[in-house]
């Protein structure tokens, strides 16, 4: 047995059953520990995560219930916390801020806890979430808005209490009031959104409601159309009817003229001038022509218009109308403009050649069912007949569920035209008319599905004029479909116009014949020179029959509007015909000036004094959405400086100047405006201008004209200023809910997983709902956080920084790929952090040689961050039968699993180099494997130039510029196996000398270890699975002198397999190695310990002492009697302790399912109760994948020597608990010492009793060397060449440099009881320097003494840590005295006390060790 030092008291008695149950208590630990990462150097964490928490102690917690909604805080460096859940089934949709409170609103009865209902309030000052004011809403709130000047809340949503819609907190006296306008009101009265116009003065409201202004200067369509030029040969009632659109007819004019522009008969149809060349048609001279006019459809017509030309003393004056296809001479009704009496005719029917009767309508006795007509010019004056207008006449209005029969008729501002939802495909249906078809839209829909859940087909018929219209709805019958099981019934909703109600029916598609189905009849009255009705039609809320194979299928064909009588006015009723007086509606839009001292009533009909200019907007969207619909809301609304109003949400417009804009529009010069390419091909939720910039968030993926190729991914940004539309990059691949702005940066909130810098090619790997886009930059930028779930909501501009709100599942404060810097942070015990942000994929198929023979590794989702039992494929020992070691369920790829800091010497560069089991891409577009290069300032991640890696790395380790590379794989183009040398500085693989390592039969190389040894220069220990190095055997464990190149056997070796390797001893000169290990005389142990100095092997315990193969060591700052170590037998996990003499067991709360990958010790900023087993000023960190009785899942934990307390919880993309492989550190060997700094005033009183005491000592010993002195005179002669020897190499010797040294001792900390490797160097007695004659002894040389840790500059001091110089050594030195530094020439260090001169006080920055050094050997 190799010599250890001396048990620890605490185990003399104590014993393991009793440790056992003190650890099981696993009480709360009062004070979060405080790592003191900096005191490792650079820090960093790695494994297999994509977000990670701090477990503080706090109410947070990283999973939620997603059945509540959770509202977040995000401060401005991108941390994330949380703030309080809702009841199950809550939701937060709105927020706003006045000086420190948040208020935030939605639909819930409680939040964290406290009892709220629809809005609550957050003050950031206290923490403390509390109800707002009593009577408030009533029901869900879906906006909210901060009036700071007023101290008001403006709320809106779908309540109805304290008033319809919205409603006004006064947070001065917490109550809630109705607002000055009353509220607002229609149907599905909902406000989705309040924000204010660009100078704060108004505030806009929007949403799907509906508003009415009384106001006599407005004035609606009369029963005259006023797009049809007035004529005295038409009837209120025929300028009433919508000319069918003939553009897509076959019309044929014979004879016809052959004179140039006026051969053409086309151009009469819908003439774009007056009589003349272009839009007039001539026959042949002398002629009696036909006009055939056939459409191929199903129309409904109720006459024609007839306009004659006056040019050349031509004209037509008489004709003749036959029908098609009943081929019937019609017998037509009209209004002799001479006389002014009705009259009829059939046969040579007369036509006015006056100038001043532009045209004549003809009218059928009844709407006839035709699919053209013929006109006979029968007779004429002049040269020939001839006609400047030719139409034919509707019987009111129709629309067509065919897009492409909806025409723009000749006199219409738009065209009818429709929309639907769900999924359409069109079917031929025959029609009652021989030779012709009729094309239709049919939608499947499952049995069951909710009518408001399943597909809908509106219709937007334009009406040109008020009157009373019977609505017929055609059903095509099924017989003809052969689709009768599957027929239903459906509920068709009719919008008349001028507020009147909307009227509801059932109508059955199962007619087994086509069928006309009346499903209105009254007045319909539009509101503008636009106005379309609208009908809409769904599943009926209870539908016929049992459908077939589970489905219903509903029938789109058409719906015609015939017009009974004209003589209606503006309120709907019969009367006078004359335009009249009505109420003017808005839809979806109100403003509201906060400077306005007006009562109103919003919900009924406002006066003409409270219209404002913008509220013009409303009017125009009710006109041009042909009023209001159930379907059409507008979520969102900007204001530009230049002050354009942008309109979004979901909606298609059909009417005005913007017709054909879709889900977002512009409001510009008093007048609807399309954005271009009309608009997004989904809804938009949601808003926010910047400068000319305008960004939007919703559910589309590209204009409504597809003109970016799908480049619109759910974000997008509007340039104002040249009206095009950009990308966001690869914009989100998921929905968009919301969007703020703060800093020169745009957050997205929704239901995605990353934000994508091009198409399919997401920014980052760590799954979030929410994203950050760089203003300036111009692209999507990392962001701190993990959230699993969907967002709906986050605020704007809030002072410090954005509160969020959703179902989510799982919160992290950090998001990272694998990898994450750590550093101190103050003192609240969260280290700050930086993290790698880089989308890892899986490894793909690799192919690892062994010697012989050629193995081919599949890496899969499995084959990463293992339990360590899957690092060892069994290499048994020929004469030792190791425990079999256990199969579990790894976790999953990608991982980063090592990591090595290093500095560029050429660039001073620091740079970290990960390592594991992931592929990715490279900021210059390389792709790239299980190898990258991290820079820590700018965050550019690049590959390693050279030969691919092909595998998976275990292990990292720098030397100067060589990266040593350990692991399972194979590097391409060379012989390397498992462990390879790259050249950082010349940027390629050292191959050369370097002999490959070897494997037993059937097994793979596998290095999972490379340390440098700490007490041999230019040594790597190199270990894992192998069975030798070149021509050297080595199983296991090998050490490497990367000078010469060089394997060496370690003694007579070990047999099986090494997973992790520490050093114990003052200098480190004892290897621990653990894992499944028998040493060469077939002796079973998992740890074992060799000796550098005799080159022998030991076992530490009996081969029983630990239950099974150990995954993890660790040696307590190289005390040989301090020992962790981790492992797993195949059924239980364990964590033992070596404390000299025995092992005991201190994890027995470890569940079989934990895994444990790195064991080490980490120093404390703070301290932790003493005990037996870990020092106070220090703990032990457990990471992996973790699990246990007490605390549950977590991926590192701190020991302290009696309880583990949960670290850092990770977790993965999936949700699922992540893990930590490891926690690097730049510092190889750091101290634990802690310095304390005691009170100023106690500082200053003990300096001056120090003072006092030495200048008494001083005095006292000045008389006795006074004696002495003279009587050594008599005896010695005083020798000069003694006086002149340097002495600048001598230790300190002077009394003040050991009255330092005692006094640092007192001050800043004693001898360590629990280490006698690190103690605190000793006062020794003084010795006496020897002096010449002219020389006062006794002159005090106060530079031997004065450094930053005495008591007059720890004054100064007590604000922080020493701060040293570089230097380096200018020759070796070997520190064998106690405080002594060791020196090696040439080695950097840095000086931290130059004072004296003769030794320095100075520190290595590479193992943390300080000490004393000679002056001269440092420059």
């Amino acid at each position: 047995m190799a010599q250890t030092n001396s048990p620890s008291p605490f185990f003399s008695t104590f014993s393991r059953a009793s440790l056992s149950l003190l650890l099981l208590l696993h009480v709360a630990f009062a004070t979060p520990p405080l790592v003191d990462f900096d005191r490792m150097g650079k820090v960093g964490i790695a494994g297999s995560f994509s977000g990670f928490t701090f477990l503080d102690n706090s109410s947070n917690t990283a999973t939620l219930d997603p059945s509540t909604s959770t509202l977040l805080s995000r401060s401005t460096n991108g941390d994330i916390s949380q703030i309080g859940s809702t009841n199950p089934g809550g939701n937060i949709f709105a927020g706003c801020t006045i000086d420190d409170t948040f208020y935030f609103a939605g639909s819930f009865s409680s939040i964290g806890g406290t009892p709220a209902n629809n809005v609550a309030s957050y003050k950031s000052s206290s923490g403390a979430v509390a109800a707002v004011g009593s009577n408030g809403p009533n029901g869900e709130v879906r906006a909210l808005y901060c009036d700071a000047s007023q101290k008001k809340v403006w709320a809106g949503g779908s309540f109805t209490s304290p008033a319809r819609s919205v409603a006004v907190l006064d947070v001065a006296s917490s109550s809630w009031s109705a607002p000055p306008f009353g509220g607002l009101s229609g149907s599905n009265a909902e406000v989705s959104s309040i924000t204010t116009n660009s100078s704060h003065s108004s505030i806009f409201f929007a949403g799907s409601f509906v508003t009415s202004f009384g106001n006599s200067s407005i004035v609606i369509n009369g029963t005259n159309n006023p797009n049809v030029p007035f004529s005295s040969g038409a009837t209120p009632f025929s300028s009433s009817l919508v000319p069918v659109p003939l553009q897509n007819a076959q019309i044929d004019a014979s004879p016809s003229t052959t004179e140039s522009g006026f051969d053409n008969v086309s151009n009469i149809l819908c003439p774009a001038g007056e009589d003349g060349p272009g839009n007039t048609w001539f026959a042949r001279d002398g002629s009696s022509p036909i006009i055939t006019v056939r459409k191929f459809s199903f129309l409904s017509a109720s006459g024609i218009r007839i306009g004659n030309t006056f040019l050349d003393g031509r004209g037509t004056t008489a004709f003749s109308i036959t029908t098609i296809p009943d081929n019937t001479v019609q017998t037509l009704r009209y209004t002799d403009p001479e006389d002014g009496n009705n009259k009829t005719c059939s046969n040579n029917c007369p036509l006015l050649t006056d100038p001043s009767v532009p045209y004549q309508d003809f009218l059928f006795n009844q709407a006839a069912d035709i699919t053209g007509f013929q006109l006979t010019l029968t007779e004429w004056k002049g040269d020939g007949p001839g006609l400047h207008l030719l139409q034919l006449l509707s019987s009111g209005a129709s629309a067509s569920a065919i897009e492409a029969d909806n025409g723009v008729s000749c006199f219409a501002p738009n065209p009818s035209n429709s929309s639907q939802t769900g999924n359409w495909i069109e079917k031929v249906a025959n029609t009652d008319i021989p030779g012709t078809i009729q094309a239709v839209l049919v939608s499947e829909v499952n049995v069951g599905t909710p009518s408001s859940q399943g597909p809908t087909f509106t219709w937007m018929p334009y009406v040109s004029a008020s009157g009373q219209y019977d609505i017929t709805l055609l059903v095509p019958g099924c017989t003809d479909f052969q689709d009768c099981a599957l027929r239903t019934s459906v509920k068709v909703t009719v919008f008349p116009g001028d507020g009147l109600d909307p009227i509801i029916r059932t109508i059955s598609q199962r007619n087994t014949e086509n069928a006309f189905v009346s499903i209105y009849s009254g007045p319909i009255v539009p509101t503008s020179q636009t106005f379309v009705a609208t009908i809409t039609m769904a599943l009926a809320d209870n539908p016929e029959g049992s459908g077939q194979n589970g489905k219903y299928e509903i029938v789109a064909d058409r719906v015609q509007l015939i017009l009974t009588s004209a003589n209606v006015t503006g309120n709907g009723s019969v009367g006078n015909p004359n335009p009249s007086a009505a109420s003017q509606r808005g839809f979806g839009f109100f403003e509201w000036p906060l400077s306005s001292s007006d009562n109103v009533n919003a919900s009924g009909i406002l006066p003409n004094s409270s219209v404002t200019s913008l509220d013009a907007i409303g009017f125009e969207m009710f006109t041009a959405l042909g009023g209001a619909s159930a379907t059409d809301s507008i979520s969102a609304v900007a204001h530009h400086d230049s002050g354009v109003i942008f309109l979004a949400g979901d909606f298609n417009l059909s009417a005005g100047p913007a017709s054909g804009a879709s889900n977002i529009v512009a409001f510009k010069d008093g007048a609807l405006t399309q954005l271009s390419n009309r608009g997004l091909n989904g809804p938009v939720t949601s808003l926010v201008v910047d400068s000319d910039a305008l960004f939007i968030g919703g559910s589309f993926t590209d204009t409504a004209s597809a003109s970016t190729n799908g480049a619109l991914s759910r974000v997008a940004i509007y340039d104002v200023k040249n009206n095009q539309w950009k990308a966001m990059e690869g914009g989100v691949n998921g929905v968009a809910f919301g969007l703020s702005l703060s800093n020169d940066e745009v957050t997205v909130v929704g239901n995605f997983s990353s934000p994508m810098v091009a198409q399919n090619k997401p920014l980052s790997s760590s799954a979030s709902s929410f994203a950050s886009w760089d203003v300036t930059s111009g692209n999507w930028s990392d962001t701190t956080g993990l959230i699993m779930g969907n967002l709906t909501f986050v605020t704007n501009n809030t002072s410090n920084g954005d509160f969020m709100a959703g179902h989510i599942s799982a919160s992290y404060e950090f998001g990272a790929s694998g990898f994450a810097l750590l550093q101190n942070n103050g003192d609240d015990g969260i280290p700050h952090v930086t993290a790698l942000n880089l989308p890892l994929g899986l490894p793909s198929t690799t192919s690892v040689p062994a010697v012989s023979r050629r193995y081919h590794i599949r890496r899969t989702a499995a084959a990463i961050l293992p339990r360590i039992g899957q690092f060892f494929k069994r290499q048994s020992p020929s004469t030792t039968s190791l425990t079999p070691l256990p199969t579990t369920q790894p976790i999953s790829a990608p991982a980063i699993l090592a990591g090595a800091f290093w500095t560029n010497s050429s660039s001073n560069v620091d740079v970290a180099i990960v390592g594991g089991n992931f592929t990715f891409t490279s900021a210059s577009g390389q792709a790239a494997q299980d190898l990258a290069v991290y820079e820590l300032d700018s965050g550019v991640v690049s590959a390693l130039k050279g030969n691919q890696v092909n595998g998976s790395i275990h292990s990292l380790l720098v030397q100067g510029n060589l990266l040593f590379v350990g692991g399972t794989f194979t590097v391409e183009g060379t012989n390397q196996v498992g462990f390879a040398v790259y050249d950082l500085a010349e940027e390629q693989w050292d191959v050369t000398g370097v002999q490959p390592l070897q494997s037993g039969s059937n097994a793979l190389v596998t290095v999972r270890s490379i340390t440098a040894s700490p007490s041999q220069s230019n040594v790597l220990i190199v270990a894992g699975s192998f069975a030798s190095a070149g021509s050297t055997t080595c199983r296991a464990i090998c050490s490497f002198d990367f000078s010469s190149k060089q394997w060496s056997a370690l003694g007579s070796g070990i047999q099986g397999e090494v997973a992790s390797v520490a050093y114990a001893g003052n200098t480190r000169d004892i290897i621990i190695a653990s894992g499944s290990i028998a040493l060469a005389d077939s002796t079973l142990t998992n740890v074992a310990m060799y000796t550098i100095g005799n080159s022998t092997w030991s076992a530490i315990g009996n081969s029983d002492s630990l239950p099974g193969p150990v995954t993890a060591v660790e040696v307590n700052n190289g005390n040989s009697s301090s020992i962790f170590a981790a492992g797993n037998d195949g059924s239980s996990t364990y964590l033992s302790y070596w404390d000299g003499h025995t092992w005991n067991s201190i994890g027995s709360g470890l569940t079989a399912a934990a895994d444990v990958s790195q064991l080490i010790m980490v120093p404390l900023q703070n301290t932790h109760e003493a005990n037996g087993v870990v020092e106070p000023d220090r703990m032990l960190m457990v990471s992996g994948s973790l699990s246990d009785s007490s605390f549950g899942n977590a991926s590192s934990v701190l020991f302290d020597g009696r309880q583990f307390i949960p670290y850092i919880l990770s977790a993965s993309t999936t949700g699922a608990p992540g893990a930590i492989s490891s926690l690097i550190h730049s510092i190889s060997q750091f101290s634990f010492n802690q310095r304390h700094f005691l009170a100023t005033g106690v500082v200053i009183l003990i300096s001056i009793a120090i003072a006092a005491g030495v200048v008494f000592l001083l005095a006292l010993i000045g008389i006795l060397w006074t004696l002495f002195s003279r009587r050594d005179d008599k005896i010695n002669k005083f020798d000069p060449a003694e006086a002149e020897e340097d002495d600048s190499l001598h230790r300190p010797s002077s009394l003040l440099e050991h009255i330092n040294a005692a006094t640092r001792t007192t001050i800043f900390g004693g001898h360590d009881p629990f280490n006698s490797d690190t103690a605190e160097k000793e006062v020794g007695a003084a010795a006496l320097a020897s002096a010449s004659s002219d020389h006062d002894p006794f002159g005090p040389d106060g530079s031997n003494y004065i450094r930053a840790e005495t008591p007059s500059d720890a004054i100064m001091g007590m604000a922080g840590e020493e701060v040293g110089r570089a230097a380096h050594a200018r020759y070796s030195f070997n520190g064998e005295g106690e405080g002594e530094l060791r020196l090696v020439g040439g080695q950097e260090i840095e000086v931290l006390d130059d004072r004296d001169p003769a030794w320095w006080y100075a520190r290595d920055p590479r193992s943390g060790q300080e000490g004393v050094v000679p002056a001269a050997y440092v420059y």
